[in-house]
């Protein structure tokens, strides 16, 4: 009925995804701490660039990934187009944020005189940034521009959820290697005596595992799952027929 308030989100949803926000913002406040207190700050024409790199991956790769996989959870009642636009977006900025970050490392190593991917850490990192940019393209194809049909989106759609899971762990567990490398690299003498800078790193860790457990919960809960409009259900019908040419009963033309 016209005026009528949108249906109440699940019991549970929205206190997961304040949870998921005030740990996203603490781990964010936890790398520029670390950062500030223990590794000098950051500055990009310095030799402090290097610093720029683990606060845009974290940034990034995580806080700013992981809110843009929650879209779909948070904003259950607005039209499914501009949720989507919204999706996009958030993971496109993501991508922008982590490139900097990359080009960060790069310059820093270049202008130091060190080696370039190397390590476990960097693999897996340079991996979760392409296939990330490789899945932002094809969703981007596939359900944002019109070429692609029903059927063909309807196949794509599992893989398509499946790897934005699978490459936010990822991006998690490159984050992970990259703050053991750091520790290593910086206190490997005094890392086991619980210095404070290791500490503070190893809690940024469990903030990013804890981040990435109930960023993971909310979005494997069948039951908060974005229930399609009545007029999504209609256009889809639409789009189908016009794509597939079936009528809305399902017969051929």
């Amino acid at each position: 009925m016209d005026g009528a308030p949108p249906p109440a989100s699940p019991a549970g949803l929205s206190a997961y995804v304040v949870v998921s926000q005030l740990l996203g913002l603490t781990l964010l406040a936890a790398t520029g701490a670390w950062l500030g207190r223990y590794r000098g700050g950051v500055a990009w024409h310095s030799l402090l660039q290097f610093n720029v790199h683990p606060l845009c991956m974290v940034l990034g790769m995580v806080f700013l990934q992981g809110d843009a996989l929650l879209v779909y959870r948070v904003f259950r009642h607005e039209a499914k187009r501009s949720t989507k636009a919204l999706h996009a977006l958030l993971h496109g900025l993501a991508l922008v944020v982590a490139l900097v970050g990359i080009v960060a490392v790069f310059e820093s190593h270049r202008t130091k005189g060190i080696p370039d991917m190397y390590s476990l850490h960097s693999w897996c990192g340079m991996a979760a940034f392409v296939l990330y940019l490789l899945q932002w393209l094809l969703g981007f194809g596939f359900f944002l521009l019109p070429g692609a049909s029903f059927s063909l989106r309807s196949r794509y759609k599992p893989q398509h959820v499946f790897f934005g899971i699978a490459l936010f762990a990822l991006s998690i567990a490159a984050c992970l290697l990259g703050i053991t490398e750091m520790l290593l690299f910086n206190i490997r003498d005094s890392y086991s005596q619980f210095v404070p800078e290791g500490v503070l790193a190893n809690t940024l860790g469990v903030l990013l595992v804890t981040f990435g457990l109930v960023v993971g919960y909310v979005l494997t809960r069948d039951d908060w799952k974005r229930p399609p409009l009545a007029e999504e259900l209609a256009l889809s019908m639409d789009f189908k027929t016009l794509t597939e040419g079936e009528s809305p009963g399902g017969g051929s033309q």
